[in-house]
């Protein structure tokens, strides 16, 4: 494991353990400074992660955090990870601190310090790129500086008496999907982009460890925030589950110590949209994932012709709701469908939320099919507490006298 510097240790008392531990993992410089030359020391240095070693640290600070919070801020940009060691019932002092039980080993530690520091380097990356494309008189996509929670969707497991104390506290800070089984889990962490998974009571320990094993095993969810309720003894790898936390306390508390994990996750989330949306060079709109509206409009300009001079078909679909969907549930909505579009096809997301999506060389009868297909996974995983998300379909074919303006008209007729 090769760790980026510098970083600052903050305790007030000798932390060796994880001053060498760091030190061997290869970051450079580590800093050690006190609680109270902390400010100072992140000023001086601009470090690449801060760690609050000491557990013990809040009752010698009496709550006088707001030195350090001043400093954390102002050296935010790149993101700047900071981790705290906290003891189970307690919660951490800084309110964005990364959250690591302080009986936990050094080696955790530096797993979700690497872990944290990946999304950093995306940060730096990203950031990067979009001075390159500005310098050279190009438009780059905007990073939000909204609070990436209002992006942020956690996967909540269940069957057992702590499954619905859980879900309310959990949908009252994020979105919320519920899952009674590990199958339904399994089925919307492939279809939704999920920034947390809490794990609940109701299960077997053997099929926790299963699903914690196949979580594991695919990188997809490598860095992906997942919380466990004391008691449950898990042995899948924790080198490949680094943001995985066992957390006790009532279920708002509970939850006000995941958020943490979940809001470093759907900041990388929005950046790796962005990301796209640079290398797709502004065609791809880093909200949804689906092309620009500018994007779909050219594209289809061309595909028209090409599709008449080769004699292909060439179908569009439009998906639209009956109740207007708010800003979250559209954004949702849009991402979903992302995932589902053909590498040949493409889509965009209109102003009223509506979604068009052109199949190319496809017959209308075919076209209908696939459709169906997309409008029915919209449908069984869209789900809000209140109704169910049900698009409906509007098919129109290419005829020989089309232009884009026609097409697109008779489509949203």
């Amino acid at each position: 494991m090769s760790l980026q510097g510098p970083i600052v240790v903050i305790a007030d008392k000798p932390a060796a353990e994880i001053i060498g531990a760091l030190a061997a993992g290869g970051a450079f410089p580590v800093v050690e400074a006190t609680w109270a030359d902390a400010p100072a020391a992140i000023g001086k240095i601009a470090p690449a992660a801060v760690i609050l070693a000491d557990p013990d640290i809040a009752a010698a600070v009496h709550g006088n955090t707001e030195a350090l919070c001043l400093a954390i801020f102002a050296a935010r940009v790149p993101y700047m990870p900071v981790l705290e060691r906290v003891h189970p019932d307690a919660t951490a002092l800084l309110p964005h601190a990364l959250p690591i039980g302080a009986g936990e080993p050094v080696e955790r530690t530096l797993a979700r310090l690497a872990a944290a520091l990946r999304v950093r380097t995306l940060d730096l990356s990203v950031r990067r790129r979009s001075e390159t494309i500005r310098s050279s008189g190009g438009v780059a996509p905007i990073l939000r500086d909204s609070d990436p929670l209002d992006d942020a969707t956690v996967l909540v497991l269940g069957r057992g008496r702590t499954y619905p104390k859980l879900s309310v506290a959990v949908g009252e800070r994020v979105g919320l999907i519920g899952a009674l089984s590990i199958d339904i889990a399994t089925r919307y962490l492939n279809a939704r982009d999920i920034d947390g998974v809490f794990i609940g009571d109701g299960f077997g320990s053997h099929a926790v460890e299963a699903f914690l094993q196949s979580l594991a095993d695919d990188a997809r969810f490598r860095d992906l925030p997942i919380a466990l309720l004391p008691g449950m003894t898990v042995t899948a790898s924790h080198a490949h589950l680094p943001n995985m936390e066992t957390i006790a306390g009532e279920p708002a508390d509970m939850v006000a110590r995941f958020i943490p994990l979940v809001r470093q996750h759907a900041y990388a989330t929005r950046l790796q949209r962005l990301l796209a949306a640079i290398e797709a060079k502004g065609m791809v709109d880093p909200e949804t994932g689906l092309f620009t509206v500018a994007a779909f409009l050219r594209d289809l300009q061309r595909a028209i012709p090409e599709a008449a001079e080769r004699g292909s078909d060439l179908s569009i679909a439009r998906f639209s709701f009956d109740e207007p969907l708010d800003q979250r549930m559209s954004l949702d909505a849009a991402r979903l469908v992302s995932r589902l579009v053909r590498s040949s096809d493409f889509a965009c997301q209109t102003s009223d939320g509506s979604i068009l999506l052109v199949f190319s060389a496809t017959t209308l009868r075919s076209a209908h099919v696939v459709a169906r297909r997309i409008a029915s996974v919209l449908k069984h995983t869209m789900l809000t507490r209140e109704r169910r998300i049900d698009p409906t379909i509007t098919l129109a074919t290419l005829k020989a006298s089309d232009t884009v303006e026609t097409l697109i008209a008779r489509v949203n007729a």
